[in-house]
């Protein structure tokens, strides 16, 4: 559950600065310092196989801290929009229930490479936070590793920290990586030196509460990590050194927000009031009812804010990578809605309100606008056509479990051991049929005091992607055998002639019957049936022109014995025609083809019409527009355009 909010002790002195403006101001510091302000990259790494998604401001400088790639400047200042919910740095399960935790955030950093190194990113980390942003120096403790004795000796002899304030912790060759940072399991990395701010001694929770504990206890928060970029870690082999010393700084935005804003939480900042705002002029809710209900209210404003920029980066929901990881955001804010009591959709109102809150800073969010809002829409209309019918399922699986009491925000990793265990099948019969996926089923089954087998999930979703495979395979085997059967006719009776320019029917020659992969001389009776004849009126599907309909008769234009369905071209210039079978066909003789002419025509005006607005784009836009595929059918256009 979200930390209860006690006030901080706020000291005199510091600025209620609006996250906008400590954004602007840590900029101009560093970019009066000799560092070139770099924008925002993508948080889809670009090249980066390691990464699903950019975590950290340090990605897009990968390659210039191994010497890799070489850049026009040697220092660096950005704000880098991160995000963590996959991999070595995933904070998706601490979302809501965490003060100071995020899926997205926003972290400012200042980057030497080969350039200065520990002293000067100490001394201007402590000049930007005690002079520019106003913290009394007395409320700031530093944590260095264990043996880096040149950052201890900078803080306590030049900075002139006293002991008290001063910690050393980690080693990497015992398992503990504190104060060594690496962004992924292999790759640069170093020994690091963190940064706390001492809220105040009355929220002290004990002789455990501090810095080392900064994540848990309310008295201390991590503001910044100054990383000491020295060594690359190889994949599965040592720890190399790296060909120049470098500095890879991360100071958290929201975090220094609390700081300086005075509030305990993130959450209470200006980067997310607005949006709770939004949500309870939905909702109707007074300030009561939002502290009842703070932990759905900051996971939906969180999730609302990954999602917003995830889209503008152009990730779309999907089932797998990514799009998975977007879908399980959205869905898990669309169920604290519900929690909400909100059943109506409303991600779009939430989303467009961090654009209106984020788009000065990134210029992106506005410009996609309409496609992020789309998106959203789409999703969480989707999703809560079957997400009521799915949590009704789990409830009543879960009741006759426990008697427990429910508790919103309960950690699955706090359920007892011997709890009661919901079976994997069922679990997984939820996310085939309802589309829920598996975290929110255990997320659900936490509140109830229930865990679920997530090893019987996993042996349930193994066993459908078996029999996804043979189905597969089955297809593939039918499908390698109607082409070897085309081949063979191509080969045997040569390619049918289109004669469908000149005239809508034609007298025509069966060349071969088939169905179900099944070569035929004869077929009688009713059913699906392929014919293939020497020449044809019927124009094959190509060319973004579906294929013609009608019928083929006995000759002279006698009784129907197929009608057309469907007309394709599978191998070479032969056609087939599918359809229903109603009388009796021969290899051999003569039938009358016979397309249905008013779906043609409309099918060809269809077609026409998408040259047209094609030509008539370019016209407008220029060369640069072209067409990039298209369904010409008798009833609608649909085109797509580059």
């Amino acid at each position: 559950m979200p930390t209860p909010l006690v006030p901080p002790d706020q000291p005199p002195g510091i600025s209620p600065l609006p996250a906008a403006e400590v954004r602007r101001r840590f900029l101009a510091f560093f970019a009066a310092r000799g560092h070139t302000v770099v924008p925002s990259a993508s948080l889809v790494p670009a090249g980066d196989q390691t990464l699903l998604f950019t975590n950290s401001g340090m990605v897009q400088f990968k390659e210039v801290f191994t010497g890799a790639e070489k850049r026009s400047y040697t220092r660096a200042v950005d704000v880098q929009r991160c995000l963590r919910v996959a991999g070595k740095h995933n904070d998706f399960e601490e979302v809501g229930r965490s003060p100071r935790h995020h899926t997205f955030f926003e972290m400012m950093g200042n980057w030497s490479f080969g350039d200065y190194f520990k002293r000067e990113a100490i001394h201007w980390a402590w000049e930007f936070l005690t002079v520019e942003m106003g913290i009394p120096g007395e409320r700031l403790a530093a944590t260095t590793y264990t043996d880096d004795e040149v950052a201890w000796a900078i803080w306590r002899d030049e900075i002139g920290l006293p002991p008290e304030r001063m910690a050393r912790w980690g080693n990497v060759e015992a398992g503990d990586d504190k104060n060594f940072w690496r962004m992924a399991e292999a790759g640069p990395c170093g020994p690091c030196s963190e940064i706390h701010y001492d809220r105040g001694a009355h929220l002290s929770e004990g002789p455990e509460c501090v810095p080392d504990h900064s994540e848990t206890c309310p008295r201390w928060t991590e503001i910044w990590n100054l990383v000491f970029m020295e060594f690359d870690q190889l994949p599965d082999g040592p720890r190399v050194a790296l060909p120049f010393s470098s500095v890879d700084t991360g100071l958290g935005l929201e975090r220094l927000a609390t700081v300086l804003q005075g509030v305990l939480s993130n959450y209470d900042t200006d980067l997310f009031t607005p949006i709770h705002a939004t949500l309870r002029r939905l909702l109707g809710h007074d300030p009561e009812v939002f502290e009842a209900e703070r932990f759905s209210y900051q996971v939906i404003a969180d999730h609302s804010r990954a999602m917003t920029f995830l889209i503008a980066d152009g990730v779309l929901p999907a089932n797998e990578g990514r799009g998975y990881v977007l879908r399980r955001i959205i869905r898990r804010a669309v169920r604290h809605g519900r929690l909400l009591g909100r059943r109506e959709p409303f991600l779009v109102e939430t989303a467009a309100t961090v654009i209106e809150v984020m788009g000065e800073a990134y210029p992106l969010l506005r410009d996609e606008r309409e496609r992020i809002l789309a998106a959203i829409a789409r999703e969480e209309v989707q999703f809560a056509r079957t997400l009521d019918a799915g949590t009704a399922q789990l409830e009543e699986a879960l009741i006759p479990l426990t008697d427990a009491e429910r508790v919103v925000g309960r950690r699955p990793e706090d359920v007892a051991p011997d709890a009661p265990v919901l079976a994997g099948a069922f679990a997984f019969r939820l996310h085939d049929t309802y589309g829920f996926p598996i975290d929110l089923t255990i997320e659900l089954a936490a509140e109830h005091g229930v865990r679920v087998d997530r090893a019987g999930f996993e042996v349930a979703l193994g066993e459908q992607r078996e029999r996804s495979r043979g189905g597969r395979k089955a297809e593939l085997a039918r499908h390698a055998q109607l082409t070897a059967q085309y081949d063979e006719i191509l080969r045997r009776a040569g390619a049918t002639t289109f004669v469908g320019y000149e005239s809508t029917s034609a007298e025509c020659r069966v060349l071969a019957i088939l169905r179900d992969g099944t070569a035929y001389d004869e077929l009688t009776g009713s059913g699906e049936a392929e014919v293939i004849l020497d020449r044809t009126p019927f124009y094959a599907e190509g060319g973004g022109q579906v294929g013609d309909t009608g019928e083929l008769r006995e000759a002279g234009g006698g009784s129907p014995l197929l009608a057309v369905e469907e007309t394709f071209r599978p191998a070479g210039t032969l056609v087939v025609h599918r359809g229903r079978l109603h009388g009796r066909l021969r290899v051999g003789e003569t039938v009358s083809a016979e397309v249905d002419p008013g779906r043609r025509a409309r099918t060809m005006r269809n077609h026409t019409g998408t040259h047209l607005l094609h030509r008539a784009l370019r016209n407008v836009a220029g060369s640069g527009a072209r067409q990039a595929g298209s369904l010409g059918s008798p009833d609608y256009q649909i085109g797509r355009a580059h």
